[in-house]
């Protein structure tokens, strides 16, 4: 029997972008499919009443270090932003755009904006710095600010985020293996052997 990993996800938790670079092998090694939803980790916030670690400096500055332990263990750059927390309404509305319009091209575009934004520190609220990396990697800027409007892709990227909300999630990255909920890229063993 085939499993899937459903993997909730906003590209301004450096959590998530851990976790993303191990989920695809992940899956991989226990032939299992990824599915990549799309949240608005503000939204989940919102609606959850929880808020990022950043917000506590102590708790924030035990997780940078700790993610960059992870980061070494699986082998992979993290870079802590200077402009971190970032409104991301944007970007995964582009996203949501993308996967629903060019799903060809969906990881090729979630890549280039979690390196831009974890491996390079660049700082994807300034348009002008969204259009550069965009350019950089082979996508048109005015074409995806086009999708950013179009109110399917609104309404798809809110609809993933009231479902997600509703089946428990409360931060990112958060994966489920059938109705098993599993928080953070600190849980991804846990993932492992519910596919196993």
């Amino acid at each position: 029997m085939s499993k899937n990993v459903e993997f909730f996800f906003d590209l301004g938790s450096p959590a998530t972008y851990l976790a993303y670079t191990q989920l695809p092998k992940i899956c991989e090694q226990t032939g299992s499919q990824l599915i990549y939803t799309p949240m608005l980790l503000g939204g989940v916030f919102k609606a959850t009443g929880n808020a990022s670690p950043a917000v506590i400096p102590a708790k924030g500055r035990y997780m940078f270090q700790d993610l960059d332990r992870y980061a070494k263990r699986y082998g992979v750059p993290l870079k802590f932003n200077p402009h971190f927390p970032i409104n991301t309404l944007m970007l995964m509305r582009a996203v949501t755009g993308i996967q629903l319009r060019q799903p060809e091209r969906f990881l090729a575009f979630i890549d280039c904006l979690f390196t831009a934004l974890w491996v390079e520190g660049r700082s994807l609220d300034d348009p002008a710095t969204v259009a550069a990396v965009l350019t950089q990697n082979g996508f048109d800027p005015d074409e995806v600010l086009t999708l950013t409007a179009d109110e399917e892709v609104k309404a798809a990227l809110k609809d993933n985020t009231e479902k997600a909300v509703q089946r428990g999630v409360f931060g990112a990255p958060s994966m489920f293996v059938g109705n098993q909920l599993f928080f953070g890229q600190d849980r991804l063993d846990f993932v492992v052997e519910a596919l196993s």
